[in-house]
């Protein structure tokens, strides 16, 4: 795991962590040979059309890597993790200079080598080598338009629909399509960033500390040392709310109400209980971005600014305790990391370990087993569609040949071992009775009005979900009752609900329900709730694939690129 090294005690020798020698076969970088002491960014937006081409649409500017040698014998060059979508025109180098405060940067060469379909090497000459433990500083001008790492939005993907919007997004490996770096986990350094933007549009970034400087530059600071995948950037019409001490919410006009009717409040209650646990929140400030609804993630844990699916906002607070998976990241995944992306594991294990620890205290045992459990559904939802074979579907993902461990972190299928969820039976058995009722062929109503769902929270009625669309499809008929007695749950406006629901309708092929999958499908793009329904439709009736390939054909041009590519995969796969 990626962090400082530690020191057991006064005087003791330092014990070296793993990520000092761990290899990264995603990076096409030198980063053993180099310490990246900071990093600074200084780069202009602008927002014209798609494509190449003058005033088209792009990031453009300086980074600045201030580095010191490692190598004992020196080196004569930097490679840098870079991707075809990002063009260099210049590269500069200033080296220490005995008596010179601030000695002249030099033009130096520069060439890119192939690496992957992800990324490529860029490669900096150095007209002398560097000395052993020489500090130096490279200057690199570039420009990156349209790729994998910087996500442009049209204003019809945005929730106010009027203006455009452009966001980051580097984990895991496409920050290199953002800035040259050292794209790996195993290297954490600090880093600041000027960035100017068209009137009318504010800037936000995973910093510990921003400030605005006239009327379109916003200057950036993260105090704490992070790996690149970390650094993140969203442009648009945005505006913020206090929340707590420590906390703000930043949204598109239409949305900051809502966010911070929401969360006002809860997320200091989440701070503070994970403090208890973990020890001090060192980040400073913790800040939620309600991205637009085409946003492809649940959450993305960027330190001091986690970025949000606006699904988020139901109204009730019924999903607020999803910001403690992110929050918990701030310990497990942002603070100490995993040295490659083959032990990501330990990342987000790690945090569903810290997020149940918070949720048992704020909520009890009872509702994190409930909560567990429908985490374990949607496991299983997920192995009966990629198969439990599938190499992914094991903890550790072997991006090489390596050493094996043992089963369960590199055989694929279903755990070999399922934690005790007993003690949420007080709120698993009522869902799992009422659904066996709902199951039945003749349906004893009396039986069924007598559970009353009103006061269940959402997970329980998730659960309760699950079980219906386990036993489904349910006996003629079933379907249309269960959307009239729980009108609460068959028009939902709980993303968690909608989804639940949307597979019951397509296995059921409940049809007059299907406009219910295709609004949903319409007014969000999170691929969590996106490709099971696609999955559904497709196979499902023919009237429900059908109804796939047009909600598909009209909302593509709404989605992330990679969840465009998925559902592509399902509608019309290769070789069909």
């Amino acid at each position: 795991m990626a962090s400082g090294e530690h020191s057991p005690g006064s005087g003791a020798a330092r014990r070296p962590l793993h990520s000092a020698q761990a290899v990264d076969v995603a990076s096409a970088s030198n980063f053993r040979a180099f310490e990246l002491l900071h990093l600074h960014l200084d780069l202009r937006a602008e927002f014209g059309p798609p494509g190449p081409g003058a005033g088209s649409r792009g990031l453009s500017g300086t980074a600045v890597l201030d580095l010191r040698c490692l190598e004992p014998e020196g080196a004569a060059e930097l490679r840098l993790d870079s991707h075809p979508c990002l063009e260099v025109t210049a590269a500069a180098l200033r080296r220490e200079r005995p008596g010179s405060e601030e000695p002249p940067a030099e033009p130096v060469s520069f060439y890119t080598q192939p690496f992957s379909h992800y990324g490529q090497a860029l490669c900096v000459s150095f007209p002398q080598p560097c000395r052993a433990a020489e500090r130096l500083q490279v200057l690199l001008t570039y420009r990156v338009g349209e790729g994998p790492g910087v996500c442009w939005l049209a204003p019809e993907q945005t929730a106010g629909k009027k203006k455009p919007f452009v966001y980051t997004q580097g984990q895991a490996v496409l920050n290199r399509a953002f800035f040259p770096c050292f794209d790996t986990p195993a290297v954490k350094y600090k880093y600041s960033a000027l960035i100017e933007v068209p009137d009318g549009f504010t800037a936000v970034m995973s910093a510990s500390t921003w400030e605005k400087r006239g009327p379109n530059k916003f200057f950036f600071q993260m105090c704490q040392p992070i790996p690149s995948y970390l650094i993140a950037l969203a442009i648009g019409d945005l505006v913020s709310a206090e929340v707590g001490p420590r906390s703000r919410v930043w949204a598109e006009p239409c949305l900051i109400d809502a966010a911070k009717e929401e969360y006002n409040g809860v997320i200091e209650e989440f701070l503070a209980t994970g403090e208890k646990l973990f020890g001090p929140y060192v980040w400073g400030r913790y800040d939620l971005l309600f991205m637009p609804p085409s946003f492809p993630f649940g959450g993305m844990e960027n330190p001091c600014l986690t970025f949000v699916t606006p699904c988020l906002l139901a109204g009730d607070r019924s999903l607020a305790d999803v910001i403690i998976h992110e929050i918990s990241h701030s310990w497990f995944g942002n603070l100490v990391t995993n040295a490659n992306w083959g032990e990501f594991w330990l990342n987000e294990g790690f945090t569903m370990y810290a997020q149940r620890r918070i949720s048992t205290i704020l909520f009890g045992a009872a509702y994190t087993c409930l909560e567990a459990a429908t985490g374990r559904a949607l496991l299983r939802q997920h192995m009966d569609i990629t198969g439990e074979e599938n190499p992914l579907n094991k903890l550790r993902v072997k991006i090489e040949p390596g050493f094996e461990f043992d089963r369960w972190l590199n055989t694929p299928g279903w755990p070999p071992y399922l934690p005790d969820l007993s003690p949420g039976d007080s709120l698993m058995k009522p869902a799992e009775e009422l659904a066996q009722l709902w199951a039945a062929e003749e349906l004893d109503m009396k039986a069924i009005e007598a559970v009353a769902i009103s006061p269940w929270k959402t997970y329980q009625l998730v659960y309760f979900l699950d079980k219906i669309l386990q036993k489904s499809p349910l006996p003629p008929g079933n379907v249309k009752k269960l959307g009239d007695t729980y009108p609460s749950i068959s028009n939902a406006r709980n993303a968690e609900l909608r989804l639940r629901w949307g597979q019951i309708v397509l296995k059921n092929d409940h049809q007059e329900d299907f406009w219910k999958v295709k609004e949903f499908l319409h007014n969000q793009g999170k691929q969590k709730y996106t490709l099971p329904l696609y999955h559904a439709m497709m196979g499902g009736s023919e009237v429900a694939q059908t109804l796939a390939k047009e909600t598909f054909a009209s909302t593509a041009s709404q989605l992330h690129s990679n969840v465009v590519n998925y559902v592509q995969q399902i509608v019309a796969p290769k070789g069909s």
